[in-house]
């Protein structure tokens, strides 16, 4: 029988809380909260020479709440400012499961997140999308709900395109992206996306959702995160290269086991310049 993600995540809640030291009081103590900047390099067909070299900022699943503080959620807005990104793009899951309480206190905090040309977010699973859509809009965050925009970057054209997370058949998909013949990046919260954006040609995507599977034991790997094509990193599908985050916050239990929790910053490449 195969195991759901939500329940793999609660039967490690188990183990964890039966070991009152050790790995168990080292993933809730620590490394949930030792939070790193990724760089990785992503190839892109078809990029511009001009684009060669970009610099995205990612920051996915915060999940503020009472694990995860505002002040949490700063210190990734502050790691991922520093890296002085050319362009931001949210992931989604802000908070947990709609609670209407930490979304106003987590828009703001996003809201100081900055990019020379823009920051942009989608919503994730989590979100409740007209009153997370509103707040972070509020900020001066655009919220990209099966739409796209065009950015003119040192002369050139690069799509952004952000997907709903209940946004999944490919003629959805297709017509959220839109026809253009710039090279564009989908930001997905959930990796699955990657079948469909391929079978569309989109050269790069970002993604979240996973945590990169929060919990990621010796041999076994990460349990809860088996559905997913990537679990974090890189990857890729044809002529499609994705970047997936363990993000920031965690969700069901305040717990994480080799892997720790990040902001990224995705430099894109012309493929052939790695």
């Amino acid at each position: 029988m195969a195991v759901t993600r939500r329940a793999a995540l609660r039967l490690l809640a188990a183990s964890a809380a039966g070991t009152a030291t050790g790995a168990g009081m080292y993933g809730y103590v620590y490394e949930r909260h030792r939070l790193e900047v990724t760089r990785v390099s992503l190839p892109v067909a078809g990029l511009p020479r001009a684009l060669d070299g970009l610099r995205v900022g990612f920051l996915t699943d915060v999940h503020h709440g009472p694990f995860v503080t505002q002040q949490d959620v700063g210190r990734a807005v502050a790691r991922l400012n520093a890296e002085r990104p050319d362009v931001i793009a949210l992931g989604g899951d802000y908070v947990n499961w709609r609670d209407a309480r930490y979304v106003g206190p987590c828009a703001e905090v996003l809201g100081s997140l900055r990019a020379a040309h823009g920051v942009f977010a989608v919503l994730g699973n989590h979100d409740e999308e007209r009153a997370t859509s509103a707040a972070l809009r509020r900020h001066h965050i655009e919220v990209l709900r099966d739409d796209r925009t065009d950015l003119r970057i040192r002369g050139e054209t690069l799509g952004i395109a952000g997907l709903r997370y209940w946004t999944r058949r490919v003629k959805e998909v297709s017509a959220a992206i839109g026809v253009s013949v710039a090279p564009a990046l989908l930001v997905a919260h959930d990796p699955r996306r990657l079948k469909e954006a391929s079978a569309l040609g989109v050269s790069v995507v970002l993604s979240g959702h996973s945590h990169g599977g929060q919990v990621v034991l010796p041999v076994v790997g990460a349990i809860a995160a088996r559905e997913f094509p990537v679990v974090s990193g890189l990857g890729r599908l044809e002529h499609t290269s994705i970047f997936v985050s363990r993000g920031v916050g965690t969700i069901l239990i305040p717990y994480r086991l080799n892997c720790p929790p990040e902001v990224a910053v995705v430099t894109l490449v012309r493929r052939g310049n790695l």
